[in-house]
C-alpha cells in the first residue's frame, strides 16, 4: 500500500495503456468512416465507364433470356385459354352454355393471340378457329385431306352453303375453290393437303368446287383419295340455274350473244343445244350416273337450292346430320335480307356485324321470253323425273 503511493506505475505499463487507447481511437474512427460511407454512398458520384465487349455480350444475353421467358409464359397462358375455349365449346354441344358466352371467350382469346404475335410467339393465326374458320395455338392440329366435299353445282347455292357451314365449330373449310380434281390434279396430293386448314381431333375438313360434279374424271380421283369421302351437291331448278349461269357470264362479257340464241341449235325447230355448258350442267341425272359408279347414294347428299333460301336452317340441319355433327346451326343464326332476296347470317364468326354474301350474289336476271323458258322446262322434265327417282326426293321443279 505504501509502496504504491510512493512509486508511480512502471514505464512499460503506461506505454501499453497509451497504445491501446490510440488503437481503439483509430478503430473507432475507421468504423465511423465506414458507416458514413455506407449511408451516403448513393450520394457520392462515381465514375461511369462504358461496358466492354464481354459485359455487353452478357447483358444482351440476359435481356434475350428475360424476353424469351416472357414469351414462354404468354405461350403457356394462351394455350391454356385455347384449351379452356375448346372445353367450353364441348359444353355448348351438351347444352350447357350459350353462343354469346363462347363469342365473348373467343374475342378475348383472339386479342391475346394478337398480343402473342406481336412478341413473335409461334402461333398460327391463318383462318380463325371459328370462321375463318378457327384458331390453332402453337401449331396445334394438323392438315388433313378433306373428309367432305361440296362437289356441285355451279350457281346452285354452293357459296351460301359453305359460308353457313363455317359457323359450325367442328367444320374447317377452305375459302377459295381449289379445283384440284379437275384442273390441278397433276400438282399431287401433298399440294392439295397443304391447301387445307389445320384441324383438331373431331373436326371435319371441307372444300367446295362446283365444277367437280360435271367433271368426268373427278369421281375416280376422289375415290382414289378416299372411298369414304362424303359428297354434297346443291341442286337448283335447272332452268333458273341456266339463266343465272348466263347472267354471271354476261356480267363479265357484255358482248356475248343473247340467252335465246345460245339455248337453241335451231330456234325454228326448238332443238336445244346441249353442248352449251349452261344447259348441260342442269342434266343432273346424267352426271349423277357417273358418280354412282364409284360412290353409293348413301355417301351423297343433295341440298335444295330453293330450300336453302326459304328454309336455310332446315337444309343445314340435314347437312349437319349427314356429316354426323350436332345441330348447332339453327334458325337463330339467320335473317332474311329483303333487298338481296336471300338469307344472311345474323352475325358472322369473328365479327359483330351481320354477314351477307357479296354483291356478285343475287344479280338481277335478264328477261327471257316465256316461250324459251317453257321449251327449256319441257326439255328438262324427263331428266328431272329420273333425278327424283334416283335420289328419292322430289324437288318440285315441275310443279
Amino acid at each position: 500500500m505504501a509502496f504504491s503511493r510512493v512509486f508511480p506505475d512502471p514505464p512499460s505499463k503506461s506505454i501499453f495503456k497509451t497504445f491501446a487507447l490510440m488503437l481503439l481511437s483509430i478503430v473507432t474512427s475507421l468504423y465511423f468512416l465506414h458507416c458514413l460511407t455506407e449511408r451516403c454512398g448513393t450520394c457520392i458520384p462515381t465514375e461511369r465507364r462504358e461496358a466492354g465487349p464481354v459485359e455487353a455480350f452478357y447483358a444482351s444475353k440476359l435481356k434475350d433470356f428475360e424476353s424469351l421467358r416472357r414469351k414462354r409464359l404468354l405461350q403457356k397462358w394462351t394455350v391454356m385459354r385455347h384449351h379452356s375455349l375448346i372445353h367450353r365449346l364441348e359444353s355448348v354441344r351438351e347444352g350447357g352454355l350459350t353462343l354469346p358466352v363462347i363469342d365473348a371467350d373467343r374475342h378475348v382469346l383472339q386479342a391475346h393471340v394478337k398480343m402473342s404475335n406481336s412478341l413473335d410467339v409461334d402461333l398460327e393465326t391463318g383462318e380463325s378457329y371459328f370462321d375463318t374458320g378457327k384458331l390453332s395455338a402453337l401449331g396445334e392440329g394438323s392438315k388433313k385431306l378433306p373428309q367432305a366435299i361440296i362437289i356441285g353445282v355451279k350457281k346452285g347455292g354452293t357459296r351460301a352453303l359453305l359460308e353457313f357451314l363455317r359457323v359450325h365449330p367442328d367444320i374447317r373449310a377452305v375459302g377459295a375453290e381449289p379445283h384440284f380434281f379437275d384442273r390441278n390434279y397433276d400438282n399431287g396430293m401433298d399440294w392439295y393437303r397443304d391447301l387445307m386448314p389445320k384441324t383438331l381431333e373431331g373436326q371435319i375438313t371441307m372444300e367446295k368446287t362446283p365444277s367437280y360434279f360435271v367433271t368426268r374424271e373427278a369421281p375416280a380421283r376422289i375415290y382414289a383419295m378416299s372411298r369414304d369421302t362424303k359428297l354434297i351437291v346443291v341442286v337448283r331448278d335447272p332452268v333458273t340455274r341456266a339463266i343465272s349461269d348466263y347472267t354471271q357470264t354476261l356480267s363479265k362479257k357484255p358482248d356475248i350473244p343473247t340467252f335465246e340464241s345460245l339455248t337453241f341449235k335451231n330456234r325454228t325447230t326448238g332443238l336445244i343445244d346441249t353442248s352449251w355448258s349452261a344447259i348441260q350442267i342442269g342434266i343432273y341425272s346424267k352426271h349423277l350416273d357417273n358418280w354412282l359408279q364409284f360412290f353409293p347414294m348413301s355417301q351423297i347428299l343433295f341440298v335444295s337450292g330453293e330450300r336453302l333460301i326459304s328454309d336455310p336452317a332446315g337444309e343445314l340441319g340435314r347437312v349437319q346430320d349427314f356429316l354426323g355433327l350436332k345441330r348447332i346451326i339453327t334458325d337463330k343464326h339467320f335473317y332474311f335480307n329483303q333487298t338481296k332476296g336471300f338469307p344472311c347470317l345474323k352475325k358472322a364468326e369473328g365479327s359483330s356485324k351481320p354477314h351477307c354474301l357479296g354483291k356478285t350474289k343475287g344479280r338481277t336476271h335478264p328477261n327471257i321470253h316465256p316461250e324459251v323458258v317453257q321449251r327449256l322446262r319441257d326439255f328438262y322434265r324427263p331428266f328431272n323425273m329420273k333425278f327424283y327417282q334416283m335420289t328419292g326426293r322430289k324437288f318440285g321443279w315441275d310443279d
